[in-house]
């Protein structure tokens, strides 16, 4: 785990530190051990923003049992005084207070100047499972056929890399688990592409359907989609699909047409209250083309995924 401290200031510091806080906790053994290695943490942190005077990038490497932090900086290298301090002391605790509850705590110089001050934590990481799966043998992606001659380029890449998280979660957690995480997942990424569309049309207030049909259109074809308008009225929109985005790979992962349900729904909700999407035809499942119709405002009588504003 990497982290760049940015603006070096306490306050960020002071929420990095929480942050990597709530990554040690959920993966401790024992909760009781976190505080004092989120406190080690702290004054690492700390101790860089006050004397580094620049950049500062924090590192957590839990390969072993105990994980190692280790903070880059650029400033100057000093020697750690461990000398425990007066008890009037109002400032210098932190580096032996830094070794009072961390192991191997080092101070190096880094080989284009700056510092590198590492320590181990006290905490033990939990017992996890192992993931060393067999790869897949029917169908795995990407194709032979979509190599070149460089080897995959990265659209190939990317697509397989998408379907097979996709099939990898429905194999270990079932069908409903990968659709949610791809309805999650397109949740977030509609609204970005709501906000690109505001932008790009300079739409301020709620998108009428109209507006809504062609933001669709729209994002599906940025992403190599071939969407179309079949209908358009206040409270329905009926889109037809010629191309997935996915390619004829979507029929190896059919949960991944729950982005586009959470997507379009997504944004129907945003701007009509609720919204109701209902995938009627589509390509993953056989279908020479994708149907798509999408209800705005609430209608008890449609079936389909519902979204709430």
């Amino acid at each position: 785990m990497d982290w760049l401290l940015s603006p070096p200031t306490p306050e960020a510091g002071s929420l990095l530190r929480r942050e990597i806080g709530t990554y040690l906790a959920r993966h401790a053994d024992d909760p009781v051990a976190v505080p004092e290695a989120e406190l080690t943490v702290s004054e690492l942190i700390m101790n860089a923003v006050e004397h580094a005077g620049g950049p500062i990038w924090v590192s957590v490497d839990w390969h072993r049992v105990h994980p190692t932090i280790t903070v880059h900086d650029l400033g100057p290298l000093f020697t750690p005084d461990l000398t425990p301090p007066l008890v009037t002391a109002e400032r210098g605790r932190g580096m032996w207070l830094v070794s009072q509850l961390a192991t191997d705590l080092a101070v190096a110089a880094k080989r284009g100047g700056g510092k590198r001050v590492s320590a181990t934590l006290p905490v033990a990481r939990a017992a996890e499972k192992s993931f060393d799966p067999p790869a897949r043998v029917t169908d795995p992606l990407p194709a032979a056929s979509e190599s070149g001659p460089d080897g995959f380029g990265r659209e190939p890449f990317l697509r397989a890399l998408v379907v097979e998280l996709s099939r990898a979660v429905e194999d270990d957690a079932g069908l409903q688990r990968a659709q949610e995480l791809v309805a999650h997942v397109g949740a977030t990424v509609g609204g970005q592409m709501e906000a690109e569309f505001r932008a790009a049309r300079q739409i301020v207030g709620r998108l009428t359907s109209a507006q809504l049909a062609e933001c669709y259109v729209r994002l599906k074809a940025a992403i190599g989609g071939d969407f179309y308008v079949i209908e358009v009225s206040d409270d329905r929109i009926v889109l037809g699909n010629r191309s997935c985005p996915f390619g004829d790979a979507v029929r190896l992962a059919p949960a991944l047409c729950r982005m586009t349900s959470s997507v379009f729904g997504g944004i129907g909700a945003r701007n009509h209250g609720t919204a109701t999407v209902e995938l009627t035809e589509r390509i993953a499942v056989g279908d020479p083309q994708c149907r798509v119709t999408v209800h705005l405002g609430p209608d008890p009588d449609a079936e389909g995924h519902r979204y709430q504003r």
